[in-house]
């Protein structure tokens, strides 16, 4: 069993902004320790300024394998242990595939893919020496449902899904006492969308509806004490989920058509001024929350069920984990 919240130490990479920064502030200001990663450095000094608890700033870009092992090393050098890993730093870019370089697609891929790969790589010794604990990838809806003009992103949390899938079997064959959840949030109000690239002429924003960043704050958080295989964070995550499974060919059509309807309100109203974090970090501030100028939702049914209601298959895993842990 997981440790209660104020005995835990928590790696969370991404925490700079967005997602991760609210979910460091949260996890810290309910007792844990947390060893906040990102690659800007004044964000995490600012983080640990706002933070109501104990926080251990690393400066880390997950793209560099050796920097995610010395991040791990920092979090056991200071406090002991690890009990558990959150992966969530992740890049983003929009455009059409012709107009995305290779280059650009290895970036993104090095981020949001290899970059939690390096996680797990650098989470599961330590994992191990704690006795047991937790690992948590932040992936997304677009893991599950491909979207138009981010092709790279949603090539990156496919990947993650299957990733986690095969680690996910791997440990419970062991009857290791390492859980892995992943998360997959849907539109969310972060600086994602005002940090991606776009090749699009104009700076994107999420589609509606549009959550909030505390609401997958808060679905990490209670994994972190209660652990599910998969966790959506979005009401609207049900359409992507009932798309894929009953007509992939529809979805397909019905994406079309709306992109092209939306293409306007969705991409047409702020100019691109040129700047994003896909190579370096930009020097500004951290912050949670994104510019979108509509309503935020705080509230999601089909999350809180989630990630409170265990399904079957959870059940047997579980099982079949503590059958060949005896």
């Amino acid at each position: 069993m997981p440790k209660p919240m104020s005995e835990q130490v928590v790696v969370i990479t991404g925490a700079s902004t967005g997602i991760g920064r609210a979910t460091a502030l949260t996890l810290a200001g309910r007792g844990a320790k947390v060893v906040a990663a990102a690659r800007n450095e004044g964000a995490l000094a600012s983080l640990v300024a706002d933070a109501r608890g104990d926080v251990l700033a690393v400066p880390t870009d997950v793209s560099d394998a050796a920097a995610v092992h010395a991040l791990a090393d920092a979090a056991e050098s200071r406090y002991g242990r690890i009990d558990t890993w959150v992966n969530n730093a992740a890049v983003a870019m929009w455009g059409r595939i012709e107009d995305i370089s290779g280059d650009e697609f290895d970036r993104v891929m090095r981020v949001n893919f290899l970059g939690q790969v390096h996680g797990v790589h650098a989470a599961l010794p330590a994992l191990r020496r704690s006795g047991g604990g937790g690992i948590i990838g932040v992936a997304s809806v677009e893991s599950i449902r491909a979207v138009p003009l981010q092709a790279p992103y949603s090539a990156s949390k496919f990947a993650l899904q299957a990733f986690y899938e095969c680690l996910r079997i791997e440990l419970a064959q062991e009857g290791s006492p390492i859980s892995v959840s992943t998360v997959l949030p849907a539109a969310i109000d972060t600086p994602l969308y005002d940090h991606g690239r776009s090749k699009l002429g104009a700076r994107p924003k999420p589609p509606p509806p549009v959550y909030a960043a505390e609401l997958v704050a808060e679905a990490i958080t209670r994994a972190v004490e209660r652990p599910r295989r998969e966790i959506p964070v979005g009401d609207s995550a049900l359409g992507f989920y009932l798309g894929q499974r009953i007509s992939p060919a529809l979805a397909d059509g019905f994406m079309a058509i709306r992109r092209l309807a939306k293409t306007s309100q969705m991409y047409g109203d702020r100019a691109d001024n040129g700047v994003d974090n896909l190579d370096k970090a930009l020097d500004e501030p951290g912050r949670v929350h994104g510019s979108y100028p509509g309503r935020v939702l705080r509230h999601s049914l089909l999350t809180q069920l989630a990630a409170r209601v265990p399904r079957p298959g959870e059940l047997l895993t579980s099982a079949v984990n503590r059958l060949h842990a005896r």
